[in-house]
């Protein structure tokens, strides 16, 4: 990624909901500078949106967004198209911190949860990317009203030890829907699952984001499957730690080469 990219200058600042036309009719007047979205980051973000499809942790339509931040500046770069599958560089987006659209179209749909990921980002520098999905599974406990805790140790393993929290419902976009999404994230743990919606992961890279949301939809997986014969067990929190720390000392090894 780019070490920065340069602010908006002299551009008119528009809100997620005034995508339509405007942006069209506002070149066609001139109000608007030339564009300054990095093509190379716009690229990296469709890349990332193929990578979570190829993870198998995606709905059959691939509905969806990922966001990056962009370093040096308070901005994101976002995917506005209708499906993460097949998403072209050309429809990522710039938007603002504060959820002001800077570059590019949004439709309604993908605008109403610009908010969410603007809200993972808040006060939270160390988040370099979010992600949400609807992947079936964790779609399941999500609605179902679920958590999904720690019966698999990958999940003691990436940071999701004390198990996915679940926000309550509210209507998608609205301040209710990111202030029931902020007070269910447990600090430590880099995903949440949205009630009667889908699970919204975030984390320091996009690498770690795909790995915790395919660990997320391997685990609801997981638990369902369990549930025909018993129902999942969790780890028990001891254990829990012992695995993280056993992880930790064969990462410090590298890779061993004959």
């Amino acid at each position: 990624m780019p070490t920065s990219v340069a602010m908006d200058s002299g551009r008119r600042a528009r809100s997620p909901g005034a995508w339509a036309t405007g942006s069209q009719a506002a070149v066609a007047a001139g109000e608007w500078e030339e564009s300054v979205m990095d093509k190379d980051l716009a690229g990296q973000v469709a890349d990332i949106a193929h990578r979570v499809v190829a993870s198998g942790a995606i709905s059959a339509n691939g509905h969806g967004n990922v966001s990056v931040r962009v370093p040096g500046a308070a901005e994101m770069y976002f995917t506005a198209g209708p499906s993460l599958r097949g998403h072209p560089a050309s429809a990522v987006v710039r938007v603002g911190l504060d959820g002001t659209l800077l570059e590019g179209e949004l439709p309604p749909i993908q605008g109403a949860v610009v908010a969410m990921h603007t809200a993972m980002y808040a006060g939270n520098p160390e988040v370099g990317c979010v992600l949400h999905t609807h992947s079936p599974y964790a779609t399941a406990f999500a609605v179902a009203h679920r958590r999904i805790e720690c019966w698999v140790e990958a999940m003691a393993m990436f940071g999701l030890a004390p198990g996915v929290p679940l926000a309550r419902y509210r209507p998608r976009g609205s301040a209710e829907a990111v202030a029931s999404i902020r007070a269910a994230v447990t600090p430590g743990v880099p995903a949440v699952l949205l009630a009667n919606h889908g699970v919204l992961v975030f984390h320091r890279t996009p690498d770690l984001a795909i790995l915790v949301g395919s660990v997320v939809e391997e685990a609801a997986h997981a638990g369902i499957n369990a549930a025909g014969l018993g129902g999942p067990v969790e780890i028990p929190e001891d254990l829990r730690a012992a695995a993280l720390q056993r992880a930790m000392t064969f990462d410090s090894q590298g890779t061993v080469r004959a």
